[in-house]
């Protein structure tokens, strides 16, 4: 059966006929869990910096897994934030099993790879030391994108969402308040989901090198492949192939390009968009400093 007429199929079906097929296979994804590769590698964002397109792009590749069951087109389970109360089994049986991998290698003569994509986790102030407890080895991919778009962008996705009523100008002025505490309220219950520190995080969330240096606190700079998103859609077969060969896999000529999730928005404020170019003026040229390489924004 191909893929499309999977997803017509799925597309068709009611919801409560969907609900039942998602229980009963991640039901059998938790029996066989033991049997499952956790991921070999992860792409952590930033929030509308690309990274669904980049796993679409990568999912056209033999050797990369898509994530079980491959009809629902997962691109992650979001466990180590929102779902971690649902506990480990439960997170591996959302990938391949080892005898899939096997097969797999049987018929391309190289060892496929697992993984998941998932912008939250490059923010989140936990997830660095959640993922390096149980996936020491992994190798990190980060899309990087101008702070400025990147915070326009995430206003109109929250807005889209019905998560957002404000203005982008009051949206900006009232985050401080919105954030105050969340972070110290992750820390003391592990458990513990913050909407505000997910969806209303429109500047700080640009500030990238803090979120780098944490991670770089779990993981070797050597684990990481960091690029931006001028460079993933300024040549997306290019950057496919660089991070394909990060992965140790060999090129692939993608199928299609197509770019997801973009979201078409007015014009931003001239003066809004100039305060935000200031702001992160500094920031950047910091970033640049400690990658070692200039994304061309304003520094």
């Amino acid at each position: 059966m191909s893929k499309d007429l999977v997803a017509r199929m799925k597309d068709r079906s009611p919801r409560a006929l969907k609900d039942v097929a998602n229980t009963v296979t991640r039901a059998y994804g938790m029996r066989t869990a033991e049997r499952r590769h956790l991921p070999d590698f992860m792409v952590i964002g930033t929030k509308r910096g690309g990274t669904t397109s980049l796993w679409n792009y990568l999912v056209q590749h033999p050797l990369v897994m898509p994530m079980y069951p491959a009809s629902r087109g997962l691109k992650s389970p979001w466990y180590f934030y929102v779902n971690y109360a649902k506990g480990d089994t439960w997170y591996r049986s959302h990938f391949a099993t080892e005898r899939q991998l096997d097969e797999v290698e049987a018929v391309h003569g190289t060892r496929p790879v697992t993984g998941e994509a998932c912008p939250y986790y490059l923010y989140h102030p936990a997830a660095p030391e959640r993922i390096a407890a149980r996936m020491p080895e992994l190798k990190v991919i980060v899309v990087l994108r101008d702070p400025v778009k990147r915070a326009y962008s995430h206003y109109w996705e929250a807005v889209g969402k019905g998560v957002e009523d404000l203005g982008f100008e009051e949206a900006l002025a009232a985050e401080p308040e919105r954030l105050r505490g969340e972070r110290e309220r992750m820390a003391a219950d592990p458990l513990y989901y913050s909407k505000p520190h997910d969806f209303h995080s429109y500047r700080d969330r640009g500030i990238y090198l803090p979120q780098l240096e944490l991670w770089t606190k779990h993981f070797p700079r050597d684990n990481f492949l960091i690029m931006s998103a001028d460079e993933l859609y300024g040549d997306e077969q290019a950057a496919v192939d660089r991070v394909c060969g990060f992965l140790g896999l060999p090129p692939h000529r993608m199928k299609s390009a197509e770019r997801h999730n973009h979201l078409p928005a007015p014009p931003m404020d001239p003066a809004t968009r100039q305060e935000l170019t200031e702001f992160y003026r500094p920031h950047n040229r910091a970033l640049f400093d400690w990658l070692g390489e200039d994304y061309g924004w304003p520094s």
